[in-house]
């Protein structure tokens, strides 16, 4: 390491670095994938040794389960936001359609393609599976619970909020596994799937969850 290099760091509180480490760790991972993830990757982005990034992960497997927790998660808060208030403007109904609307699209690629990394590289990574399997579960139930609100709300109606929550979430997780091919674009009704599953199995009328 160039002493270029090591007049660059700086001691910062272990908690601020080691957030900084995951923070560098999910940009890789969204733009470039999960197997970018290696301690002399992330040094390199943050110029710093290797030795520093292994004091705070040992195992790379354990930095890359942090990263796409760390990313699936920031996404989530910002598709799906906890806490919404209330009134007309916080309403489920607007919320539902604020949601299906920003999962749809190019801006929605780089978590789709997130997803697809984590799914296979679960199979041969046990820190990883128990990540996924940790996020997939935050993400049904932050929808669960807002599809709970909708229905005692008036709003929706379903007998199974967390049926219908996994429904949609399995259509656009659908929709996202053509993330990462040359997709001529869709028609309209497919790029509507999830709007037109969720106004069915929620009793509302077409057009219900339009996009503001």
């Amino acid at each position: 390491m160039s002493s270029s290099v090591q007049r660059k760091r700086i001691r910062k509180d272990p908690a601020a670095r080691r957030a900084e480490i995951v923070d560098a760790a999910a940009v890789v991972a969204l733009t470039e994938g999960l197997e970018c993830i290696t301690l002399r990757r992330i040094g390199e982005e943050l110029a710093v040794r290797p030795g520093l990034i292994s004091h705070y992960f040992p195992s790379a497997e354990d930095l890359v389960a942090e990263a796409f927790g760390s990313a699936a998660s920031a996404e989530l808060d910002r598709l799906l936001p906890a806490g919404r208030p209330d009134g007309t403007e916080g309403t489920p109904a607007r919320h539902l359609a604020r949601f299906l609307a920003r999962t749809s699209g190019e801006a929605y690629d780089a978590i789709s393609r997130l997803w697809i990394n984590a799914r296979h590289l679960s199979r041969y990574r046990p820190v990883l599976r128990d990540r996924v399997a940790e996020q997939e579960g935050a993400w049904r139930g932050r929808l669960e619970e807002l599809i709970r609100d909708g229905v005692a709300a008036g709003e929706f109606r379903t007998d199974d909020p967390l049926a219908t929550a996994i429904q949609i979430l399995v259509v656009l997780d659908g929709l996202g596994a053509h993330a990462n091919t040359a997709t001529p674009r869709r028609p309209d009704a497919v790029i509507r799937m999830a709007v037109t599953t969720a106004e069915r199995e929620l009793g509302l009328a077409a057009g219900a969850l339009a996009a503001d």
